[in-house]
């Protein structure tokens, strides 16, 4: 006996499981059909069939159900597993149920007298089709409900046996993440059981939601977590202001209630993670900012079926503007990263989510020149988002050769090269740090502003664009994971001064902004994204040590370190900032250099880089941007550290 003969004839395996169910699915649409065209007829006859249309129905019953049955799988219904059928697999239905009347209705209008017994009446069509299509759906949703019913009980059965019982929790937010997360939880195999909802919008209060009912609103969190036992609250909403996750976090917080949280909408849609991966809240949660409204047709124009070029796309930038690049379906997509390490693991990531993209990753320099023109020259980009750079100010401060490499006379070879190649837009990922510069890395990046406004003037027939914004969370150096660290080791926890503020935006918000900043850009531009409020250093410091549970961590000021500044700005005052037609994004024009006066300057900046005359580069960065306050002394210690503890500093 064959293999496939051992399967067909093992009753308890899989294969027959599987083939019995699906012949058990089939009578049971077999005889609903059957049913439906039977019902179909008594109505239309009061229950009280002619003896000369009895005929006719048994005549009319195969031809009708074997219609029914070729639609049912034409259109795609048995396709759809049952005990996963909702509100989606209605409009198949729908439209099994048109297909399966239309020939009826064609041959009933079309057929002389004399074929009568194949001649449906119209009533009994139309009831047939209600009854039959709105029988099978019932029938799944039945199915469903018994499946999901059994799978409660299972899991509550399961968990006894265990001596592990589920944790009742409160789900706060009743609204599209909301529903995703009890349906995860309730049949996922979650350790938590959703024993209501609260949610502060008045129509959802009493509504019930995958069996689980809207109980009230947050502010009742701490009397609805006493009467119902709940130690715990989940927030399930999918994008909010940093505001409520705050007001609902000190609610629950005074009542003693542990606070966690489901991704952020976005992550769940695009695949990134489980919405069922709850996870304790998070620093960047109370940083939350509203999201981001994408101009989706700017941006296909912009990207679709573009061949894309980004650089420094193994940075924490570069990766995230890959990534939201790809969601666009770029012709081609051409990643550019001198780190081998950081490459393969964006390109790796790009690869597993979107396959069927044409995506080549290069090992890269941008700062060698050869090389970029041989890759512009073969890859023909229409779009070069350039975000590689040095960007971290005290090293900068160490190396101000390596900056002006990197951040200035890549940026003006690179952008020649783009210029000469015909690239449609060149977009240069800026940074605040560029106003009123107190450091070298801010100084080559307000002179790379420039450099692109020249350049935009030398290429009419290409857009080059710069995008200034501040600090993003969770990028690699930034403050957040620095004070992650710090936690983690016992502290203490360095902050430079009690008094520094910072702007800050998420890594997936900058990236969005960014391209839609180049979609609507029209060149020689500064485009200036809204960062919101600055944010205390200091308080972001406590806020990490209170949501570590560790409230004994101390704080110590280390003083500010050479190049930063107090305070950042994301515009000069001599610059004129316009609103565009998206919210977040504005434009900045910066008054152009003399005709003639960059060119001299970085080519008397590369000799000096060159030659590691860093001293001279202080000098001449501070002569050519003359708003720059760059230390021309060089490195400077910080001043000695003083101690707080983390609660009362």
């Amino acid at each position: 006996m064959s293999d496939r003969d051992d399967r067909a004839t093992d009753l308890s395996g899989p294969f027959w499981t599987r083939r019995f169910r699906r012949q058990f699915q089939l009578i049971l649409d077999l005889l609903v059909l059957c049913a439906a065209f039977a019902l179909a007829y008594l109505l239309r006859f009061d229950f009280e069939i002619p003896e000369s249309y009895r005929l006719r129905m048994l005549i009319q019953l195969p031809g009708v159900v074997l219609l029914q049955l070729l639609t049912l799988v034409f259109t795609g219904v048995y396709q759809f597993v049952w005990r996963y059928v909702g509100m989606a697999e209605v409009r198949t239905f729908l439209r099994a149920a048109i297909f399966s009347a239309v020939p009826l209705v064609l041959l009933r209008l079309g057929l002389p007298e004399s074929y009568s017994h194949w001649r449906v009446p119209l009533s009994v069509i139309l009831i047939n089709t209600v009854c039959a299509f709105g029988g099978l759906l019932a029938l799944r949703v039945s199915w469903r409900s018994l499946y999901e019913r059994f799978e409660r009980r299972r899991r509550a059965d399961q968990s006894a046996a265990n001596g592990t019982d589920r944790t009742p929790v409160l789900l706060a937010g009743a609204g599209r993440a909301g529903v995703l997360a009890v349906k995860e939880l309730v049949l996922g195999g979650s350790d938590v059981a959703p024993v209501g909802f609260v949610d502060d919008d008045p129509h959802k209060q009493g509504t019930v939601i995958q069996g689980v009912k809207v109980l009230g609103t947050t502010a009742e969190i701490p009397e609805l977590a006493e009467r119902l036992r709940v130690s715990q609250v989940i927030i399930t909403i999918a994008a909010t202001d940093a505001a409520t996750i705050r007001r609902i976090v000190d609610t629950c917080e005074r009542a003693g209630i542990h606070v966690r949280i489901i991704p952020g909408l976005y992550e769940i849609l695009t695949g990134n993670v489980s919405i069922s991966r709850i996870r304790d809240l998070q620093i960047e949660d109370l940083l939350g900012r509203e999201p981001v409204r994408l101009e989706q047709a700017d941006l296909e124009r912009f990207l679709t079926g573009k061949s894309v070029l980004v650089t420094g796309a193994g940075g924490s930038i570069g990766s995230e503007l890959s990534r939201q690049v790809a969601r666009f379906s770029p012709r081609k997509l051409i990643l550019v990263e001198r780190s081998e390490g950081a490459l393969f693991e964006s390109d790796r990531h790009l690869r597993d989510l979107w396959p069927h993209l044409r995506i080549d990753a290069l090992v890269a320099d941008v700062t060698d020149e050869p090389r970029m023109r041989r890759i512009l020259s073969s890859y023909q980009p229409e779009v070069v988002i350039h975000a590689a750079a040095h960007k971290h100010v005290p090293l900068m401060e160490r190396h101000p050769d390596e900056a002006v490499k990197n951040n200035v006379i890549a940026v003006d070879r690179l952008g020649r090269l783009a210029g000469e190649s015909g690239v449609e837009v060149f977009l240069l990922i800026s940074t605040d740090k560029a106003v009123r510069p107190s450091s070298v890395m801010g100084a080559t990046k307000r002179l790379a502003e420039l450099v692109c406004q020249e350049l935009d003037t030398l290429y009419p027939e290409s857009r080059f664009l710069a995008v200034r914004f501040g600090n993003v969370m969770g990028s690699a150096g930034s403050v957040i994971p620095i004070f992650r660290e710090q936690i983690w080791r016992g502290g203490p926890i360095t902050v430079t001064h009690p008094e520094v503020t910072r702007y800050f935006m998420t890594i997936p918000e900058a990236a969005q902004l960014v391209l839609q900043a180049g979609a609507i850009g029209e060149g020689g531009e500064i485009l200036i994204l809204d960062m919101g409020e600055p944010i205390k250093i200091l308080d972001l410091a406590r806020d990490m040590i209170s949501l570590s549970g560790n409230e004994e961590i101390p704080i110590v000021f280390t003083g500010l370190r050479p190049g930063e500044k107090l305070h950042e700005e994301l515009e000069l005052k001599g610059e004129q900032c316009d609103r565009t037609r998206h919210p977040k994004i504005f434009v900045g024009r910066l008054q152009p250099a003399a005709a003639g006066e960059l060119e001299p300057a970085l080519a008397r900046l590369a000799a000096l880089a060159d030659d590691g005359a860093n001293g001279e580069i202080r000098v001449c960065l501070s002569e050519v941007v003359p708003e720059a306050t760059v230390d021309r002394r060089g490195v400077r210690r910080p001043p000695t550290a003083e101690v707080a503890s983390g609660a009362s500093a």
